[in-house]
Parts: structure tokens; C-alpha cells; sequence
């Protein structure tokens, strides 16, 4: 447990200049993702933080950097986000569509790659709630005969 503390302590938080640039807003679960977009080297900081320390798993940094692989554009444009709620796969989701719309905005010849795989529309899909009388939204308790 103090691995952890010390670790975070370790991370700096950088402050960064971004005007001139585009904003977007992206959604997904319970997460929500404000990204702002601007001509760059290809740095993506999450929070502050850099991605990779942000996204330690591997499968979310490749989700996170699709919309700028797919537009073909990595190295030429430096994201900021900031995301709060959810878990990490529903923050790359809505650092995702954020992205996506960001760069439309900046640029509207990408919009015809992105919405080819499905990146600039929202992934509606959300947990359903837990019912009254049952385990958990739909599985009912175990049934007993004796």
C-alpha cells in the first residue's frame, strides 16, 4: 500500500497551453471526457498525467489512440483530456469519441474515416439498474425446494 502513495507522489502533474486549439466533449457508461486538441508533436496527457502512466494496460492505450491511428494524423496533433467518473475502459471510451469530434472539428476531411469504424457516434449502452425482488438486474435468487 505505500508502493502505491509513493508512486503517485512520484507523477507530476504538468500544466499545459492549449489555445488555439479545439474542444470536444466525449461520453460513455458513467464517464465523461473533456478533450481539447491542437496542432503538436503527438503527446496525449490524461488528467495531467502522461497516457501511458495514466492507462497502464496496454488494450486502453491502443483504444485511446484509435480515432488518431485511423486518421492516420498521431504525430501531428497533442490531446488534452480530462476525465472524471466511471472505470478506465469507460474513460478510454468517452476519450475516444472526444477525440473523434475534436479532430472533425478541426479538421472535416477526417470525418469520413472516423465514421467508417464508428467513432463519432456515442456507445449508448449503459448498466442496467438491479430489481426489486431479484440478485441483480435480471438474475433472480436460487431457487429452493426444500
Amino acid at each position: 500500500m505505500e508502493n502505491l502513495n509513493t508512486e503517485q507522489k512520484n507523477i507530476k502533474k504538468i500544466k499545459l497551453d492549449f489555445k488555439e486549439s479545439k474542444y470536444a466533449t466525449g461520453r460513455r457508461k458513467r464517464s465523461i471526457a473533456k478533450v481539447w486538441v491542437k496542432k503538436g508533436t503527438g503527446m496525449i496527457y490524461v488528467n495531467g498525467i502522461k497516457m501511458n502512466e495514466y492507462f497502464k494496460r496496454p488494450v486502453h492505450q491502443i483504444i485511446v489512440t484509435r480515432p488518431l491511428e485511423i486518421s492516420e494524423v498521431r504525430s501531428n496533433y497533442d490531446v488534452k483530456c480530462s476525465v472524471k467518473g466511471g472505470g478506465l475502459s469507460g474513460q478510454a471510451g468517452a476519450i475516444i469519441l472526444g477525440i473523434s469530434k475534436a479532430l472533425i472539428s478541426h479538421d472535416e476531411v477526417l470525418k469520413k474515416n472516423l465514421k467508417k469504424d464508428k467513432l463519432t457516434t456515442r456507445d449508448s449502452r449503459v448498466v442496467e439498474r438491479k430489481k426489486y425482488g431479484h440478485r441483480k438486474a435480471r438474475r433472480s435468487f436460487q431457487f429452493s425446494k426444500r
